[in-house]
């Protein structure tokens, strides 16, 4: 059967006041870099632009390339960027699938000085779980791409810096080893589809979740039969949700 997957762009917990600002979504991956101009009802007002990432994606080559795919989206008021490691204050703490040389980065600041637009960095499965969680209880994002991502939500508040991925989990693997892009290739996608099952069933008794939402570029894979409490949301949350930093 397969996955159940969420298509709602809205959330409850959306903000309600209108600002009439525009906000640049920016999410770095570790294969793609994706931005979009989206109104502050979370609403795309331009088409969503995509690139490669580059490799090796040093701060200045990954910044080079998203000067490019931004430059004909137009004016906005503000920027959101999520991004795969540990943010802490703007600042880079950790991008296992980037590289070394962003460890210490001042990405927000650096991106505020580049535009002359206020910005807010955050990790990017938190950003994608702005975009679809309800605000009731405990409720987790994990995002399936490159590796893996996780967030976790309280209530709608966000905890920040839970890197459940690089948690040790079968022997000497990690959560991200067992499902994260390159153990898909090497086993295959329904191989790979037991792995996630595994890993949500260990998920659950631990964290007890009211709602888990699965995403990223490998959620599409997904075909197996989802828990009641399970559901697959839009890969564009994760542009979406960079409206809600700011409520």
């Amino acid at each position: 059967m397969p996955a159940k997957r969420k298509t709602t762009t809205r959330t409850k917990t959306q903000a309600k006041t209108r600002t009439g600002l525009k906000t640049l979504a920016i999410d770095i991956g570790g294969t793609g870099l994706k931005a979009l101009v989206v109104d502050d009802a979370g609403k795309a007002l331009t088409d969503r632009a995509r690139i490669e990432t580059p490799h090796p994606a040093t701060p200045k080559a990954v910044l080079a390339a998203l000067m490019k795919i931004i430059a004909p989206l137009g004016v906005f008021d503000r920027i959101s960027c999520g991004f795969p490691g540990v943010v802490i204050d703007g600042v880079v703490n950790t991008a296992p699938n980037l590289g070394d040389a962003w460890r210490g980065f001042q990405l927000q600041a650096t991106l505020q000085k580049s535009f002359g637009k206020p910005c807010m960095v955050l990790n990017d499965a938190g950003v994608q779980g702005h975009g679809v969680v309800e605000g009731k209880g405990v409720e987790m994002v994990l995002t399936l791409g490159t590796g893996m991502g996780c967030a976790l939500f309280l209530d709608g508040k966000y905890v920040p810096n839970l890197e459940l991925a690089h948690h040790p989990f079968k022997g000497k693997k990690t959560y991200e080893d067992y499902v994260g892009n390159a153990e898909r290739e090497k086993v295959g996608n329904k191989k790979w589809n037991k792995h996630v099952k595994k890993v949500l069933e260990q998920i659950q008794p631990i964290f007890n979740p009211r709602h888990i939402y699965l995403g990223g570029g490998n959620a599409k894979h997904l075909k197996i039969d989802l828990p009641k409490n399970v559901t697959v949301t839009e890969n564009i949350q994760g542009l979406l949700g960079g409206v809600r930093l700011w409520s």
